[in-house]
């Protein structure tokens, strides 16, 4: 009887912990993309890349569409990322969009006023609301929009590093 009641409590213990892990796991998932600001981009004129990510059902393997809610834009970051090194001070501004397969789209990061000699930062976020119908699309497309205060002298990759959150649907 003392077996059958330790392997219960195990086998409980075990089934509860892969319930957590699985809703961390939900909670956020990252996106991350690049951009290469090439020395042919003029000063003072906003330049736009745009990347299309896969669904969140690639993300998480099987149709977990139904299974989360609520999306938010949790953290945005970025970096450069070119082997030469470097920093952001070239940059006057940096927005992040994102939209559903090119339409509805919404600013949810920003920052205006770069004046840092730092290899990399945070982007202030836009309190959009919730993203869930973008962000769950067959098609979520990333624009980068910036704007250099100096035409940089070598080619920049940028790194830009997007977290988003979100609740299990139940």
């Amino acid at each position: 009887m003392k077996n059958i009641v330790l392997t219960a409590m195990a086998a409980s213990a075990v089934l509860v912990s892969c319930g957590t892990v699985q809703s961390l796991v939900q909670n956020t998932f990252p996106y991350t993309t690049n951009v290469l600001v090439s020395t042919g981009v003029p000063a003072d004129k906003e330049v736009s890349s745009t990347a299309t990510a896969t669904n969140v059902q690639t993300w998480f393997g099987g149709n977990n569409n139904a299974q989360i809610k609520d999306v938010r834009i949790s953290d945005a970051k970025i970096s450069v990322a070119s082997p030469s090194g470097g920093n952001l001070s070239a940059f006057k501004t940096i927005k992040i969009y994102v939209s559903s397969s090119g339409t509805g789209e919404r600013l949810i990061a920003s920052r205006s006023n770069i004046s840092t000699n730092s290899s990399s930062m945070s982007l202030d976020l836009n309190d959009t609301g919730f993203l869930d119908s973008i962000v769950k699309s067959s098609g979520l497309t990333v624009r980068t929009v910036y704007e250099l205060k100096n035409q940089t002298s070598s080619d920049m990759n940028i790194k830009v590093a997007l977290n988003f959150s979100s609740v299990p649907a139940k």
